[in-house]
């Protein structure tokens, strides 16, 4: 019988989850995704999780409850650094002993550390271990390992066309493209791709502002070499690695395209995001033409209040580009 692997769709599901379903499916495993949020997730997590953890992390702690008796192994690897320059969050280096020590009964993790300032290898060992942990031969181990760096290759390849991480999967699955939707204004979203792409944590903001005939772009759409040649003007590169990525694609937006507004949707209670949302406050005023808007979601954010923020900074940006015309 094929070994089941979970997988929580949260965090960074988001951008990684084709590889690292390619690499198991690979292997012969059976990965188990743990499906999209629910009220009752967030809620699981909001028990389960630290009271002061940041609302991604109580979510992540609820999708991993939904696993639970339901796999063989949980995929929680640890993730570091992936550019030799920057950090993820202390809460990411920590995730599998939090998650370990958070419950009682709880399938083996399959906690692999991914560092690369240890070597450029460190990725294709990372894997290796992965894939020992289910008992594989290295050689299929170093076939899936390539297959799922094609894939990828590809998922990057689409969203750097325009479409967002879900709208990529989707075409990875069935090959089939989306109807893309062009909008009276175009808009950049900024923020973690674990908020911004989670369409309940999120309240649905990308839906909601396509159907307000919104055209989004957001960091995940940018070139990776463009976006490194941003935030030249400070001394030295943030610490945190979504943090600084998400101040680079703010400047990018803001010196090479041409965009309406630009919305920065953050998490009460991230450290990080105090000091970046700052940052993106300071940019856009500077460049003045922009309008700029900040949303701060936790566990008790409703829709209603998301939706009239939403609405009022739309039909003000309608208002200004009218004038402007």
């Amino acid at each position: 019988m094929a070994a089941r692997v979970g997988i929580p769709c949260s965090l960074l599901y988001f951008l990684y989850y084709p590889t690292w379903k390619t690499f198991f499916n690979e292997l012969g495993a059976q990965v188990i995704p743990s499906g999209n949020t629910t009220r009752e997730m967030l809620d699981l997590g909001v028990k389960e999780a630290l009271a002061d953890a940041c609302v991604p992390i109580k979510l992540y702690f609820g999708h991993v409850q939904v696993l639970i008796g339901r796999v063989d192994y949980l995929f929680i690897p640890r993730v570091v650094c992936l550019n030799r320059e920057t950090t993820y969050c202390p809460k990411f280096l920590g995730l599998p002993d939090m998650i370990r020590h958070s419950f009682k009964k709880i399938p083996p993790l399959i906690d692999v550390r991914i560092d690369v300032r240890e070597g450029w290898n460190a990725l294709s060992k990372a894997y290796r271990q992965a894939g020992l942990v289910l008992g594989a031969a290295r050689g299929a181990i170093a076939l899936a390992y390539r297959k799922a760096m094609a894939v990828e290759r590809r998922f990057f390849s689409l969203l750097q066309e325009g479409w967002q991480p879900l709208e990529a999967m989707q075409i990875l699955n069935t090959a089939i493209l989306p109807r893309k939707q062009k909008g009276r204004l175009v808009f950049a979203v900024l923020g973690y791709p674990y908020l911004v792409h989670d369409q309940y944590i999120s309240v649905g903001l990308l839906g909601r502002l396509k159907k307000m005939g919104v055209e989004v772009i957001t960091m995940e759409n940018l070139p990776p070499r463009a976006l490194y040649r941003q935030n030249d003007h400070l001394e030295k590169r943030l610490f945190w690695t979504l943090g600084d990525l998400v101040l680079r694609a703010a400047h990018y937006f803001l010196r090479h395209t041409r965009i309406d507004g630009m919305i920065h949707l953050t998490a009460f209670g991230c450290g990080p995001d105090s000091l970046v949302g700052k940052f993106l406050e300071m940019a856009a005023h500077e460049q003045q033409t922009v309008p700029f808007m900040s949303l701060s979601i936790d566990e008790h954010s409703g829709e209603a209040g998301i939706a009239t923020r939403l609405e009022a900074f739309v039909d003000m940006v309608c208002r200004k580009k009218e004038v402007c015309l």
